[in-house]
């Protein structure tokens, strides 16, 4: 039988991919194959070639009877590796979201295949390998799938997944709900069947949850995790494991949705609306977009699975593309917490607020305490006093040297007198202990957020003597005991209790609201929706407390549970203001010579709208090699998404252009950039 090597004899030229990352070289060159290497250098393989005078890494992509050069062809130098590491279907992923976001190639190849490492390969040794199969138990159990039942048309999607049928679905589980276990449930029953699984994580946590309920039901050998705290050799080894098929069930964070899975039948991605899904690298790609686009190129089943839903995946579901996975109205009878607002909860003589907390809240987490209950406190941020303001005229306190954000970063300590540490800056460290406010001229200063540490700290004192728990920033808990304790904890860094939570208290819900942010109010429900799902049944004495307007929309889409209603409101919001992923967005951010110089090259594709310059978005990351304090603009570049290629295109043609040329002012393009301000 003629082998890919042996046909490889007929085509002497390869056209390789240097890995510079240059817009302007982001193409194919031709050169010719020694017969020493002919049976080594296939499509896919690294090579070494000499281009512009020096050694350089190279990528083949294809092999060809004749080149398109008319010259005499320069040779490959050496062939890095025997392994194919970039098979056609990696490929045509990188290709399409190259245009997408107007990306380099090699930035994107960066991301997706890790850098090699000879003594992984030695290890692994010649051949296949064990199959995935092998390296578990020959008697598999089968797996219980009925859980998917408590979703309207869970069973049928769960039988379509199982068939190969191309099934898209956003999932929304109920609280309570054991979503790992549920995953992996599915996923292995995929695996068992032959097909190859992808589940992709914001962060570590739930990598490791994931992976718990994975080895609950096959073999920890037959688990391949992919993350960053992995080091070069074994993170190129189980690659090569993806590759050969012996990595059939992966599961990894955001750089992980590359993964060239085999025979990919079913990819799941948690909690889309989490930013370490998107990449902080050029060209700044999020994961959910990377799965998308392998589900419509490789055919593969999709589950958008979180607790609420982006705007991102509403758009999914109202084109059609996908479908909803919610609870039958059943399950959520059975499974919802009471929430109430406290501005709905009416007054009542015996009500008497303590400290922070409402009246409502108060009496209700006395009452979970009573009855040997676990109760959760939910605050927007860490620290002691995280922000302050001036007591006069509420401008926020900055520092007189380097203009930062004032903070109390922590409470008295047993060895002080009883007062809590001084004003001090965020950025520099330096202690203000004489402010005064730069508006007014005001002395005094008022805290505008409370943190997680004073927090615990006065809850400790009102709800004496049961013991404060507090799981925030480097702090964080999977999980605490049950009984009668007081859990404070930040948004993500909620810990597990075993049976839920009895109460949940959500406080300062104005500071997750209010923010100056496109994705506030979507954030925030997406906040508020994890507390909720640790929380009892009501019939069990599950309560959630929410400090907030029960005629807020977002609170009332909260207290209904109605999360789907929430995301058809914030899409229908961004069509009307022309915002993502109603449109296609590029923002442009440089110096504002920068930012001319660009335009002068760009040409935007017909029907484009061009909105700015205008200052970039306090808070936001200036571009590379722009020197800190330098003025930087953004401009912004809305198309029709019919056009979004269109756009990808034109500002992939104008960074070449940009590149070629040599200009040297900074400029960053990112394509529906995450934050807009």
């Amino acid at each position: 039988m003629t082998t890919t090597r042996d046909t490889m004899a007929d085509r002497p030229v390869a056209r390789v991919l240097p890995l510079l990352g240059l817009p302007q070289l982001d193409r194919l060159f031709d050169y010719s194959v020694p017969e020493t290497l002919s049976a080594q250098a296939l499509p896919g393989t690294r090579v070494r070639i000499r281009f512009a005078g020096q050694l350089v890494n190279g990528i083949v992509l294809e092999r060809a009877a004749s080149a398109e050069h008319e010259g005499a062809l320069t040779p490959i130098k050496d062939v890095v590796s025997p392994e194919v590491v970039y098979p056609p279907q990696l490929a045509a992923l990188v290709d399409s979201l190259a245009e997408l976001y107007a990306g380099v190639r090699s930035d994107i190849i960066r991301s997706a295949v890790p850098s090699r490492h000879a003594r992984a390969e030695k290890a692994r040794g010649a051949g296949p390998g064990p199959s995935w199969e092998e390296l578990g138990r020959l008697e598999l159990d089968d797996v219980d799938l009925s859980a998917w039942n408590a979703y309207a048309f869970g069973g049928s999607f769960v039988r379509a997944v199982r068939s190969g049928a191309h099934a898209r679905a956003a999932w929304h589980p109920a609280p309570g709900e054991d979503v790992a276990a549920r995953l992996a449930e599915l996923a292995v029953t995929v695996a068992r069947d032959g097909g190859g699984v992808l589940v992709v994580v914001p962060d570590q946590r739930a990598l490791d949850a994931v992976e718990a309920a994975l080895r609950e039901l096959v073999s920890p050998r037959q688990i391949t995790t992919l993350a960053a705290g992995l080091g070069p050799e074994s993170r190129y080894r189980r690659y090569l494991d993806i590759l050969h098929g012996q990595g059939r069930l992966v599961v990894g964070t955001r750089s992980a949705a590359y993964a060239p899975v085999r025979n990919l039948r079913l990819a799941v991605i948690l909690d889309d609306g989490d930013d370490n899904l998107v990449d902080p690298r050029a060209p700044y790609i999020h994961a959910r977009d990377v799965l998308v686009t392998r589900s419509a190129l490789e055919g593969c089943a999709l589950i958008l699975a979180s607790a609420t839903r982006t705007a991102e995946v509403e758009l999914l579901v109202e084109s059609g593309w996908a479908h909803g996975l919610v609870p039958t109205v059943e399950t959520l009878t059975a499974r919802m917490p009471d929430i109430v607002a406290t501005a709905d909860t009416g007054a009542d003589p015996e009500d008497v607020s303590r400290g922070r907390l409402p009246a409502a809240a108060f009496r209700i987490a006395a009452a979970a305490l009573r009855d040997d209950l676990p109760v959760l406190v939910q605050v927007p941020r860490k620290g002691y006093v995280p922000t302050l303001a001036c007591a006069r005229c509420g401008t926020p306190a900055r520092c007189r040297h380097c203009n930062g954000p004032l903070e109390i970063p922590h409470g008295p300590s047993p060895d002080m007198a009883g007062d809590a540490a001084p004003p001090t800056c965020r950025w520099c460290g330096r202690v203000d202990v004489r402010h005064r406010c730069h508006s007014c001229g005001g002395t005094r200063i008022r805290p505008v957020i409370i943190g997680s540490d004073r927090t615990a700290e006065e809850l400790g004192r009102t709800f004496r003597p049961h013991p404060v728990i507090s799981s925030s920033g480097e702090r964080i808990l999977d999980e605490v005991k049950g009984g009668a304790r007081i859990v404070v904890a930040t948004p993500g860094a909620e810990p597990k209790v075993p049976g839920g939570y009895g109460a949940a208290l959500i406080l300062d819900t104005w500071a997750t609201m209010n923010r100056q942010d496109l994705r506030a109010q979507e954030e925030a429900m997406a906040t508020w929706a994890r507390a909720v799902h640790l929380v009892r049944p009501a019939a069990a004495g599950g309560h959630v407390v929410i400090d907030a307007d029960a005629a807020v929309p977002v609170v009332g889409d909260l207290l209904t549970w109605d999360v789907t209603g929430a995301a058809a409101r914030e899409l229908a919001d961004r069509d009307a203001a022309g915002l993502p992923p109603a449109t296609r967005m590029a923002a442009i951010d440089g110096t504002a010579e920068g930012v001319e110089r660009f335009m002068a090259d760009f040409e935007p594709p017909e029907g484009a709208e061009i909105l700015g310059p205008v200052d970039m978005p306090p808070g936001g990351r200036p571009p590379a090699g722009i020197e800190p304090g330098t003025p930087v603009r953004r401009l912004l570049v809305r198309v029709e998404r019919s056009r979004a290629r269109e756009l990808g295109r034109a500002l992939r043609a104008a960074r070449g252009v940009r590149a070629a040329r040599r200009d040297p002012a900074p400029v960053r393009v990112i394509v529906d950039p995450a934050r807009f301000g």
